[in-house]
């Protein structure tokens, strides 16, 4: 099965040192990210954000489970690479952060996943991902930018 791949943006009417802050949060993202189901904090950088964690996403067939390396690039990029899974054969995304003007910031969420081989499941399997790969993430980042107020 080829990699599935897709993207999603968003404009916000703040700026983007706000909308970064939240992007980087990723330790409350299962809070508001409705896909991201669970996520463990197992290491952490020297400015105590998120470096490795393991994370819980609903593939609505079924549950997806990774552990995920972070990298921040402040206030523009927060990406994110598969270390392991024993459900997919590859993942990797992130958030591009744009400022449009003094309190407006382009948002952009980028997801590719590699399911691997799955034989006669690739039609249902990808059915399932497809709706995360090319969800509503940028939608719910506004969201949680605005109500935090």
């Amino acid at each position: 099965m080829t990699r599935l791949s897709g993207s999603c943006q968003a404009d916000i009417s703040y700026p983007i040192e706000r909308c970064f802050a939240v992007a980087a949060d990723v330790e409350h993202a299962p809070q508001w990210q409705r896909t991201l189901t669970a996520l463990e904090v197992l290491e952490r950088d020297s400015h105590g954000r998120p470096l490795v964690a393991d994370t819980v996403n609903d593939a609505r067939l079924r549950s997806i489970r990774c552990r995920v390396r972070f990298a921040y690039a402040p206030p523009h990029r927060v990406t994110w690479t598969m270390v392991s899974s024993e459900d997919l054969d590859g993942m990797d995304g992130g958030w591009e952060l744009e400022a449009i003007g003094p309190d407006r910031t382009r948002v952009t969420y980028t997801l590719s996943v590699d399911p691997g081989p799955v034989g006669i499941l690739a039609r249902p399997l990808e059915r399932a991902i497809r709706p995360i790969v090319m969800g509503h993430q940028a939608e719910e980042l506004a969201r949680e930018v605005a109500a935090r107020g």
